[in-house]
């Protein structure tokens, strides 16, 4: 699986046909504690774990089995009577255009095992996160396609359907946090049949469940049912002037259009989202009284009828409140006005004189300050209030040698 961003496995698997138990089960290896489905039908795996100081990754690629130009491809698999005689095979390769990959002159990827037993095949194996010559692919901390194909047979042939591809950050991914006493409840689409139209937005307001106290959510995870459908889910927050459940197509009532507080979001293509410790989502303490606005937007390509879904979103939570800021004594908020838009909006001149500055705030306001930046680097203050007082609020001018504003 690959393009060059990331070396590419393309396990050809003989009668291939892969159970995720080896994966799920009791037993967790610690030197893999990543892990991403790569098709949506959860048939295919992958685990991975790297040491930047060994300048090592480290993959284990699960299936469930019976154009890739410029990519970093490794090959491998177990041959005919396997189990009986162990024939197993394992090459690092590259692909230069739609023809079998090339077989690297270096052979830079190392197997750890690879098996096939009881409907299930697993390859584990790993390689420099750098590259080591000019057909290996480096790694980086940005997003790399992968891509995965297999056969069904040992024949190293074109792979035909049996073949998908995952964008995955595999040196930023977020490992799945494990939280005492959590417990989840989900907001559903149910049973909505999708319109025969090109786009569609569809929006269920709908009351969260009652529970006992006030918790936090921790994480929010998509299910996604039609997932050639679904383009993306939004969750909003409705004000308590809403009361009652209702479903109907989007923006098309003003009562939808009062519940805009964002709660949570998914696009094509993403998984769950985990909160970090410094954050939660409140829930719990209005008495289940609070509604929330599900919008769905299906992507109907092709206008087929009858499709039904029941996309959702699960949402965990723990009594163990999550550390917010909410009594934090201060906090800073940024803002910034680039003056190559000013031409926009009136005649454009060779300097701009700033002869007078209001600071304003609202309540929240402590300190002002409104700094001046040329090509990124910050030369003077054009003014500053480190005792602001929203019932004090006087134009002040800046200081002389405040330099002109230029573009």
């Amino acid at each position: 699986f690959g393009t060059c961003g990331i070396m590419g496995v393309s396990p050809l698997l003989v009668p291939l046909a892969l159970f995720l138990s080896h994966v799920l089960g009791a037993l967790v290896d610690p030197t893999l504690p990543f892990s991403d489905y790569l098709y949506p039908g959860n048939s295919t795996m992958l685990q991975w774990g790297f040491d930047l100081v060994k300048n090592s990754i480290l993959f284990e690629l699960s299936m469930k089995t019976a154009g890739m130009t410029g990519a970093d491809i490794v090959i491998g698999g177990v041959g005919p009577n396997g189990i009986i005689i162990l024939i197993i095979y394992f090459t690092d390769r590259h692909a230069v255009r739609n023809s079998v990959p090339l077989l690297d002159k270096q052979q830079d990827y190392e197997l750890v095992y690879l098996t096939e037993a009881y409907g299930q095949t697993v390859m584990k194996f790993r390689r420099s996160i750098s590259a080591c010559d000019e057909n290996d692919c480096l790694i980086t901390v940005m997003p790399v396609k992968l891509i995965y194909a297999y056969g069904e047979t040992d024949n190293i042939s074109f792979h035909g359907s049996h073949q998908g591809t995952k964008e995955v950050n595999l040196l930023k991914f977020m490992p799945r946090v494990s939280v005492p006493d959590s417990k989840y409840f989900d907001l559903t689409m149910t049973n909505f049949t999708v319109p025969a139209q090109n786009s569609h937005y569809h929006c269920k307001v709908m009351r969260n469940p009652a529970l006992d106290r006030k918790y936090h959510i921790y994480r929010v995870e998509p299910l996604i049912d039609n997932l050639d459908l679904v383009h993306h889910l939004l969750l909003y927050r409705c004000p308590p002037i809403v009361t009652s459940p209702k479903e109907q197509a989007c923006y098309t009532e003003e009562a939808q259009a009062e519940c805009y507080q964002t709660v949570a979001a998914w696009g094509v293509g993403g998984g769950a989202f985990e909160l970090p410790k410094v954050a939660g989502i409140p829930v719990g303490d209005d008495g289940g009284e609070t509604f929330y606005r599900l919008e769905v937007h299906y992507n109907n390509q092709y206008e087929t009828p009858s499709h039904v879904d029941n996309s959702d979103l699960l949402f965990y939570y723990t009594p163990q409140l999550w550390h917010c800021c909410d009594n934090a004594t201060d906090f800073l908020s940024y803002g910034l006005c680039d003056a190559g838009y000013i031409p926009q909006v009136q005649e454009a001149a060779q300097d701009l004189q700033v002869f007078s500055v209001i600071l304003h705030t609202h309540l929240a306001g402590r300190k002002v300050r409104v700094g001046q930046f040329r090509d990124g680097k910050q030369i003077d203050f054009v003014a500053m209030n480190e005792h602001y007082d929203f019932e004090f609020q006087q134009a002040v001018n800046p200081p002389k040698k405040l330099r002109p504003f230029c573009w």
